[in-house]
Parts: structure tokens; C-alpha cells; sequence
């Protein structure tokens, strides 16, 4: 059974910063995309980041470039999510994602395969 578990989500303050990790079990997910979604308070989920399999090709939501970094270590099975600079709206569940199908230029999306439970973020103003 696949497995997503995220970590890192705390309360912070605005212009902090925090880690995010996701951890897979039941397969590898070495060959596939992986990636961050989040979705606030009466909003819908909207897409963060992707990275492809090797960690050489990223892709990012408009509203994060340059704040935020994905980054993934196969050898763990696991994705991370820099987020540096943050804000008040950067406040939602952020859920972590695999597999599936990614578009990495033009207008970015992700369509996965698998998603985890969520981690909290609450930036503080």
C-alpha cells in the first residue's frame, strides 16, 4: 500500500521560513514526478511545485517562484519543500503528490497519482 506522509508544517511568522518533507513507502518512486499542492481555507487545491525524476527539471506555481525549493533524494524516497520568505497567504494544507503526469513549461500543472494526508502551515503576520 503507497504511502505519502508529510512533515514539517508548523506556525510561523511572516518572512520565516520552514521545511517540508514527504516520506513514501509501498514503492519507489525514484522513476516518477513528485510534488507539493496546497489548499486554504474555502479555497480550492491549487498546485505548488514538481520535480521530475531525476531532481533536473522543477516546475512552479507563479505565486512561489523564487520563495520557494523542491528538491528530492531518491535514495530516501522522499521530496522536500524549501519555503523561504513567507507570507500570510502561503497559509493552507500542504499535500504532498507522486506519480502521474506533470507539465513543466508554459503554464505548469500536475496531475498525480498519489496524494498524502496534509501538513499544516500557518504563517503569522
Amino acid at each position: 500500500q503507497v504511502q505519502l506522509v508529510e512533515s514539517g508544517g508548523e506556525l510561523v511568522q511572516a518572512g520565516g521560513s520552514l521545511r517540508l518533507s514527504c516520506a513514501a513507502s509501498g514503492r519507489t518512486f525514484s522513476s516518477d514526478p513528485m510534488g507539493w499542492f496546497r489548499q486554504a481555507p474555502g479555497k480550492e487545491r491549487e498546485f505548488v511545485a514538481a520535480i521530475n525524476w531525476r531532481g533536473a527539471i522543477t516546475a512552479y506555481a507563479d505565486s512561489v517562484k523564487g520563495r520557494f525549493t523542491i528538491s528530492r533524494d531518491n535514495a530516501k524516497n522522499t521530496v522536500y519543500l524549501q519555503m523561504n520568505s513567507l507570507k500570510t497567504e502561503d497559509t493552507a494544507v500542504y499535500y504532498c503528490a507522486a506519480d502521474g503526469s506533470v507539465t513543466y513549461r508554459g503554464t505548469s500543472s500536475y496531475t498525480p497519482r498519489y496524494w498524502g494526508q496534509g501538513t499544516q502551515v500557518t504563517v503569522s503576520s
